[in-house]
């Protein structure tokens, strides 16, 4: 596959899922993690690492189970979208997959052994895929279901999908019977489980904004019928990119500030933490590892050691 392909599959990707607009390529960006802990109640973010530090595009974070490490995409040298392993404790990063063709949106499954991601195929088909955590063939998950933008597990079974398309669609998918139900429409790009529960929070446009709604699963199976939509809020600045802690709390990126909905604030919002002194910016992509101790995040590239 010839660079120029590999770009281009790129492009069509992020402009699809809105990560472009107008641009020939994608932004260069890093990802940062950072302390997480709750003093007196209140969140606190300690002082953001750099864990890539390198010119091109690092995105979508993503969590092992144990907290250990954590899986992100890279774009190297070889215009190539491949996953990557970040290991908290020594910082040491492993090359996950090396394939002719393209992986996006790493997320860790439940067996610990394996994690699943979009695949751009060789025709640019985009579907989803399981690949064994140390190496080995992966194998297709969903057949019909594409093209794929981004995903959650819900169970081990059940996934919640953003499915590119005018407009995009929220789809739960069995990967059981490879079938799948839409159950909600022109949603963004965030897409994170609710701990504890069988449930998604997602953003969803609306006359007033970027409606933040959470949807719960009631028995398992993607039927329509078998779930709840409830509106947390409204998403500030239009923003799409939060996450929860293993706490309920829903942090959102805006700007430079890390934010959090508090039904006791008059505007729902509540700053966290403001990392612009860090030299960070462009806030987008968040994440938090399982044991609520850390948090990650993607920023425009920034010199912070």
């Amino acid at each position: 596959m010839t660079a120029r392909r590999c770009a281009a599959m790129l492009l069509m990707l992020l402009a699809f899922s809105g990560e472009v607009r107008g641009q020939v390529a994608p932004p260069g960006t890093d990802v940062f993690v950072a302390p997480l802990s709750r003093r007196d109640g209140v969140l606190v973010v300690g002082t953001p690492r750099n864990a890539t530090s390198r010119p091109g595009y690092d995105n979508q974070p993503a969590f092992l189970r144990d907290g250990s490490a954590l899986l992100y995409t890279s774009i190297r040298e070889d215009a190539q979208a491949d996953v990557y392993r970040y290991e908290l404790a020594t910082g040491a990063v492993t090359r996950v997959t090396a394939t002719p063709e393209s992986e996006y949106s790493p997320t860790p499954m439940g067996d610990g052994k394996s994690f699943s991601a979009v695949r751009v195929e060789r025709d640019s088909t985009q579907r989803l895929w399981r690949f064994p955590m140390d190496g080995g063939a992966p194998t297709l998950l969903l057949e019909r279901i594409r093209p794929v933008g981004y995903h959650v597990w819900m169970d081990d079974s059940t996934l919640a999908l953003f499915v590119l398309g005018s407009p995009a669609t929220l789809r739960i998918a069995d990967v059981r019977n490879g079938e799948a139900s839409v159950v909600a429409s022109d949603i963004g790009r965030g897409l994170q489980p609710v701990a504890g529960t069988r449930g998604v929070t997602f953003v969803q446009r609306a006359p007033g904004g970027l409606l933040l709604r959470e949807m719960r699963l009631l028995d398992s199976g993607p039927e329509r019928d078998r779930y709840t939509v409830r509106t947390l809020g409204t998403a500030p600045g239009g923003q799409d990119f939060f996450a929860h802690t293993p706490d309920g709390d829903l942090m959102l990126a805006a700007g430079t500030r890390l934010l959090r909905l508090d039904p006791a604030s008059s505007d729902g919002w509540t700053v966290v933490a403001d990392l612009a002194a860090a030299g960070v910016r462009n806030l987008t992509r968040l994440a938090v590892s399982p044991d609520g101790r850390w948090i990650a995040f993607v920023a425009e590239p920034a010199a912070i050691p």
